[in-house]
C-alpha cells in the first residue's frame, strides 16, 4: 500500500465523524478519495480491517449513543442527526448493537459499564488497582478538540500504520488526554491518539513522539462503550482518589485500550484509566 492514500483515507475519515448524518454512501466518499468505487472500497477496507458501510454504522450509532445521554434532544432528532431519518430502522440498528432501545439506554442515564461489582448509593463503582507500570512510547497523532471526538485521529493513526505496512509494529493503543474537560473549553481540548511502538522504531510522518513516564498508576478497568467513560472518570476522581489516601502524580491521564471497537461490541469494549501518582 503506498503512503499516497493516506491522505485519501484521512480526508474521509474526518468527513465521517463531522458529518455522520451526511450521506455518506460509498459512491459519495468514493468521490472524496477521488477514486473509482470498486477501488477505493478495497483500499479502505485493505487500511482499515473494516468495509465502508461497517465503519459508517459503527461510527454512527457512537455519535447517537453520546448524544442520548449528554443531549435532549428527542430520539427522532438523534436518529437523522446521525444519518437516520427512519426512527424505525434507527432504532432496530440501534438495539442490534447496544442491546437496548435509544429510550432504554437513555433511560439508564449516565453511560455506565455494564459490570460494575457493587453500588455506592445511586453511583456506580468501578475495580481500582495501584500498579507499576512501564515506560511507554507513542507513535501518535494530536487531536484538539472534543474528547469524545478522538477515535477519528486513531482510525487515521491506524491508516498511516497500514499504508506503510508497519501494522507488525503495533503493540497496543494509548489515548494521552492533557486538558481537564470542566476546566477546559471543549474546542481547546488537548490530546494525543498513540500507537505504542519500539524505543527504535521510526517515526512515520505526520506521527510525534509522545513519551508515557514508568511510575504507580490508579489503574480502573472500565467496560462497556467509550461514550460512557465520563461516569467512570467521575468515580475515580470524585470518589475513589479523596478516599484513597493517594496524591496524584504530574504527568497526564491516559487510556489503555484493550480490544478494539471495530472487532467487539460497545458493551465489551475494556478500558484501563491510569491515573499516575505521586
Amino acid at each position: 500500500m503506498n503512503v499516497p492514500y493516506q491522505d485519501r483515507i484521512f480526508r474521509v475519515i474526518d468527513h465521517i465523524y463531522a458529518n455522520p448524518g451526511a450521506d455518506l454512501r460509498l459512491d459519495e466518499l468514493a468521490d472524496m478519495a477521488a477514486m473509482s468505487r470498486f477501488h477505493w472500497h478495497r483500499v479502505f477496507r485493505a487500511v482499515t480491517g473494516e468495509t465502508l458501510a461497517d465503519a459508517v454504522r459503527r461510527i454512527r450509532i457512537g455519535r447517537a449513543a453520546y448524544w442520548l445521554i449528554s443531549n435532549d434532544w428527542p430520539i427522532g432528532h438523534v436518529a437523522r442527526a446521525c444519518g437516520y431519518p427512519n426512527l424505525q430502522s434507527f432504532t432496530r440498528l440501534f438495539a442490534e448493537i447496544h442491546g437496548l432501545t435509544p429510550a432504554a439506554y437513555r433511560k439508564r442515564g449516565a453511560l455506565v459499564s455494564p459490570m460494575r461489582p457493587e453500588p455506592q448509593g445511586d453511583h456506580p463503582m468501578f475495580p481500582v488497582t495501584i500498579k507499576s507500570l512501564p515506560a511507554r512510547r507513542l507513535a501518535a497523532l494530536p487531536h484538539k478538540g472534543a474528547y469524545h471526538a478522538i477515535g477519528a485521529s486513531f482510525e487515521k493513526a491506524g491508516a498511516v500504520f497500514a499504508t506503510r505496512n508497519l501494522g507488525a509494529h503495533i503493540q497496543g493503543m494509548i489515548g494521552v488526554f492533557l486538558d481537564d474537560p470542566s476546566a477546559i473549553p471543549e474546542p481547546l481540548l488537548r490530546s494525543h491518539a498513540g500507537v505504542i511502538v519500539a524505543p527504535d522504531f521510526p517515526m512515520p510522518a505526520p506521527l510525534v513522539e509522545v513519551l508515557v513516564p514508568a511510575g504507580r498508576h490508579a489503574v480502573m478497568t472500565y467496560t462497556g462503550p467509550y461514550a460512557g467513560l465520563s461516569a467512570a472518570y467521575d468515580y475515580l476522581y470524585c470518589t475513589w482518589l479523596p478516599g484513597s489516601g493517594q496524591e496524584v502524580g504530574s504527568a497526564p491521564v491516559f487510556e489503555h485500550y484493550l480490544n478494539s471497537p471495530a472487532t467487539t461490541a460497545p458493551e465489551k469494549l475494556q478500558t484501563e484509566v491510569c491515573l499516575p501518582l505521586a
